[in-house]
């Protein structure tokens, strides 16, 4: 199902090019996207780079990287690949010393790459469950002490570290391990948020809610289920990466949100409801 399916229209106002105010919001910005090659990755980095920010786009796949960066590149931005498994030694080390060497530094660090899978308790392995472990807070902690010494010798920065709404529902089924990763991630956005504001640097959680290669399959292959299930979302429609994540990130990241930091900010067209 494409974005601009009849179970889920995109407004044209959400569609809409930048203009002026939003092309500059992040100019001179530098910005790290793990899992940036598709999906809600895809979009965040389309949005930080429309807003002015140069991109490091970090995942597996070399040609997904360089499709999202050709991207950029064609609307006048700057981006470079990074292909790299995160959890690899040392990678962590790579993707911010890469940053640096090639963009100059590091302002915004989007930890959006996912190991965690849905399944029920009983059917998860145990080399995939310490592997989702892995992928989301170990490596995502890694990567933001790290970043942090970059971003406070640029006067701050901001970090956005992606979470799910699945950890508040009151049917918890098949995402015990999903959601458990991404709440250790919060608490992890939620410390740093107060231990480095001296830095200049703020941490957030966003919960999205938007279109994916996997989601796509699966309402492709499941009409039925896949209209009852955007019948459920207030706003009637699944999100669509850049115009619903992708650009309120860019101005999560900006000096417009300067006062806000250490928030977990569901963008899911009203579907969760966090306590």
């Amino acid at each position: 199902m494409t974005d601009n399916s009849p179970l889920d229209p995109v407004p044209a106002s959400a569609r809409t090019a930048p203009g002026a105010d939003r092309a500059d919001r992040l100019a001179g910005k530098i910005a790290i996207i793990t899992g940036g090659g598709q999906g809600v990755g895809r979009g965040i980095a389309l949005g930080l780079a429309e807003s002015g920010a140069a991109i490091l786009l970090v995942g597996r796949t070399l040609s997904k990287l360089e499709r999202v960066a050709e991207e950029i590149r064609s609307a006048g931005g700057t981006a470079e690949c990074l292909a790299v498994d995160i959890v690899t030694d040392g990678a962590p080390e790579t993707i911010i010393s890469t940053a640096v060497d090639r963009l100059g530094g590091v302002d915004i660090l989007v930890n959006n790459a996912n190991m965690a899978m849905p399944l029920p308790l009983s059917d998860y392995p145990d080399k995939d469950f310490r592997k989702a472990f892995e992928g989301g807070p170990r490596v995502t902690f890694s990567l933001m002490k790290l970043a942090r010494p970059a971003m406070a010798a640029r006067g701050g920065g901001t970090i956005i570290n992606l979470v799910t709404s699945a950890a508040v529902r009151w049917d918890a089924a098949n995402y015990g391990i999903y959601s458990a990763v991404k709440e250790a991630v919060r608490a992890l956005t939620r410390a740093a948020a107060y231990e480095w504001a001296a830095d200049g640097i703020r941490a957030l959680n966003i919960a999205p809610h938007a279109h994916s290669p996997g989601l796509d399959w699966w309402m492709e292959n499941n009409p039925e289920e896949a209209a009852e299930f955007v019948a459920g979302i207030p706003a009637g429609r699944v999100g669509d990466p850049l115009a619903d994540i992708g650009r309120p990130v860019a101005w999560l990241c900006s000096a417009e949100a300067s006062y806000l930091s250490g928030a977990t900010i569901p963008l899911d067209g009203g579907q969760s409801r966090w306590g």
